[in-house]
């Protein structure tokens, strides 16, 4: 059977201060916390710090704001959750497990222990957020140019000292100009932001999907094959062609020209890119409305 607790709220910095205060068993837990702004690292290092106190066999942390899931150790039966709080934010929910109980007095010790996390958590809530909103477009609410330009440097290394598939896609709404020169800008913006919206239903959650700039969008595909990456490219152009956009009295058609390169031995980040956005120009030259793999 599971001992779970209500939600814990610390609703006042001078709580924590004093708490601080008066355990040096929380100071030391406190300023071990202070080091870092990652959510993965605060919950080791408060499991960690108090496993003398607290002995634990493992530990879930779940961060639905954030899409987060963080866990380490051995699951077993017993568990004690804690949905975190400050000031009524949302901080996520912390789980701890045993193979034996935790007694009232391991919760009691617990919940005076939780106060050294709570605003660690919060720190790293707001920096995230801040991170978040400065790497969102916030039109299409997918991520920026500013984004890509940090991830593709992370997952090209990742793939190649992992000896995996990387594909990039290029795409670009067709006759975009007109749509904003007959319907106006308004209009435009729906149409990019109903595009992003699409693109996201056909991805895969491990894909992530940037605004490059205008009218274009680029698609990361981590271990994929330039096959996989072609497939699904096909999957998004046939998406965005079967539909439609009322716009006030109006039905818009909207199609888009998609290229595509998968990462060679011999790439920098600059020749991936162009291989992509050549192989985008040369679906346009040649129609628009479909899929070119770079050679």
């Amino acid at each position: 059977m599971n001992n779970k607790s209500a939600n814990l709220a610390i609703i006042s910095n001078n709580t924590f201060e004093a708490t601080k205060i008066a355990n040096l068993d929380h100071y030391d837990i406190s300023s071990a916390l202070q080091t870092t702004l990652e959510f993965n690292e605060l919950i080791a290092i408060f499991s960690n710090k108090i496993g003398y106190k607290i002995p634990h066999s493992a530990y879930v942390y779940i961060n639905d704001e954030f899409g987060l899931e963080t866990k380490s150790g051995v699951f077993t039966r017993h568990s004690c959750n804690y949905a975190l709080k400050a000031e009524q934010q949302q901080l996520g929910e912390l789980k701890l497990m045993r193979n034996h109980r935790f007694s009232n007095n391991d919760l009691q010790l617990l919940e005076g222990l939780l106060c050294c996390l709570i605003y660690p958590l919060k720190n790293a809530t707001l920096f995230h957020q801040a991170l978040k909103m400065a790497y969102t477009d916030p039109l299409t609410q997918t991520h920026n140019r500013n984004s890509f330009n940090d991830v593709i440097k992370r997952e090209m290394s990742l793939a190649v000292r992992n000896s995996h598939d990387l594909s990039l896609i290029f795409f670009d709404i067709d006759h975009f100009k007109l749509i904003n020169d007959n319907y106006g800008h308004d209009c435009g913006d729906t149409v990019l932001a109903s595009s992003a919206q699409w693109i996201k239903e056909s991805l895969r959650e491990s894909d992530i999907v940037f605004r490059y700039g205008g009218e274009e969008f680029v698609i990361l595909l981590s271990d994929t094959s330039a096959d996989g990456a072609k497939l699904l490219a096909e999957r998004i152009r046939s998406s965005i062609e079967h539909h439609t956009i009322a716009y006030g009295m109006d039905i818009i058609k909207v199609t888009a020209s998609l290229g595509v390169s998968t990462l060679r031995n011999d790439d920098t980040a600059g020749s991936f890119i162009k291989r992509a956005d050549n192989a985008m120009y040369i679906a346009k030259n040649n129609g628009r409305n479909r899929v070119v793999q770079a050679k």
